[in-house]
């Protein structure tokens, strides 16, 4: 029972092309995650600012709202195997810059929002080509929801392990260190993906605009509400909600009176959650209702946020940080994994920029807000309140999806009727 079990979590390593690409990405995501560590702590250790931690999360993220749907298009439009070597190679340039920037001049705040606007316009076309390609390294479509599951699991071990790795060095070595194994780790995806023998992609006979092309997608999304409803829930959290993020380094320094070492625990807890919610979602069967599974993991994320916001003691609060991390994850991880499924191939790419939307464009505006509220009623009534939120749009939903899950089934027995 063991074994099958182990089977059926792990099945998508099948795949010769997922398990080069699940590798690769892995020891990036590890590096990613020690840079964006660094990156916080530095600009909260120079400016002492919620605000600042805020703006440094709008720096990444603000650039990919504004070019996700030129992504998307692109990503739909041309090969994806060549557009994420493209942008791969250029996140790896853009961590170069930043380790030279901080190892080799007396560098400022503004330096590195410039470099992380870079990183966010690069982005903004990485994500729409390299979700769909997972379409591609899976033999057996049955696996894709496993694979995707396994994604999450992925980025989130890199949760834990890149935090921690980057409290270590930027107390020991320093953040240039940190932005420098970013930069390495970059080799291995690259390698990975030269390594890839992908099945040859069916690109689209194009004969409109890219104009045209924005508003089919959007009449799209209008047509198709089991989507729509889920970017719309998307957004509503990723405003205010997932940026709770943003105070974690307040939490470290002044709650818990700790250093870049606390910083990188709290980020690695978090993590342990994830990456548990990643492995739950991967083990799940083929047939379950994702839609409630959805539902019931934004309640535990939002009573997470709750009971860690007010807890002064840091082994207790840890605890609850496990209970934050795998709600967010699971959250994240199945509103995706309904849109990836439910969209037709050639929309994939567009489903995945509104998407990216729905996260970049309202988390760092979320981030503004929730860093100037925090200035003000400070970050564990903002914590809390955010929470409450998570638990208040869980609720709304309910209805909602269960309606157009409803529908979807509706259709779905209208279609074997007539067959």
């Amino acid at each position: 029972m063991a074994g099958a079990k182990q089977i059926s979590t792990f099945r998508a390593f099948r795949n010769r092309n997922y398990a080069l690409f699940f590798t690769g990405q892995t020891i990036s995501q590890v590096g990613t995650w020690m840079q964006g560590t660094g990156i916080s702590w530095v600009i909260y250790t120079m400016t002492h600012s919620t605000f600042m931690l805020g703006l440094a999360v709008f720096a990444t993220l603000f650039p990919r709202f504004l070019f996700s749907l030129a992504g998307g298009i692109v990503a739909d439009r041309y090969n994806r195997y060549t557009i994420l070597l493209i942008t791969q190679s250029a996140s790896m340039v853009q961590a170069v810059l930043l380790t030279v920037v901080t190892l080799a001049t007396n560098y400022a705040v503004w330096e590195l929002l410039t470099l992380s606007v870079l990183l966010g316009v690069i982005n903004a076309f990485d994500s729409p080509a390299r979700q769909p390609m997972v379409h591609l390294m899976i033999n057996d479509k049955e696996d894709l929801p496993n694979a995707l599951a396994l994604n999450s699991s992925m980025v989130n071990f890199a949760r834990i392990v890149g935090p921690a790795l980057a409290g270590i060095i930027l107390e020991k070595l320093g953040v240039g260190i940190c932005f420098l194994v970013n930069a390495l780790s970059f080799v291995a995806v690259i390698t990975s993906l030269l390594l890839m023998k992908l099945p040859k992609e069916e690109l689209p006979v194009v004969s409109k605009g890219i104009l045209s092309g924005l508003t089919s997608g959007f009449a799209y999304l209008k047509r198709t509400p089991s989507i729509s409803m889920i970017l719309l829930m998307v957004s509503l959290m990723n405003f205010l909600v997932m940026p709770y993020d943003t105070l974690l380094p307040v939490f470290a320094k002044v709650v818990f009176r700790g250093d870049a070492t606390t910083f990188g625990y709290i980020r690695s807890f978090i993590g342990v959650g994830a990456i548990a919610g990643a492995f739950f979602l991967a083990s799940l069967k083929p047939n379950v209702n994702l839609r409630t599974v959805l539902l019931i993991n934004t309640a535990v994320f939002g009573i997470g946020l709750m009971s860690f916001s007010h807890l002064g003691y840091f082994p207790l609060a840890m605890v609850f940080a496990v209970l934050v991390g795998f709600g967010a994850m699971s959250q994240t991880t199945i509103c995706l994994t309904i849109t990836q499924m439910d969209a037709i191939p050639e929309m994939r790419g567009r489903v995945m920029s509104y998407l990216i939307m729905a996260m970049a464009g309202m988390m760092p505006l979320g981030s503004l807000l929730i860093g100037g509220l925090s200035q003000h009623i400070g970050a564990r009534n903002t914590l809390f309140i955010q929470g409450i939120i998570a638990l208040a749009i869980a609720a709304v939903f309910i209805r909602i999806l269960k309606r157009n899950q409803a529908g979807i089934s509706s259709v779905d027995n209208a279609g074997e009727t007539t067959h």
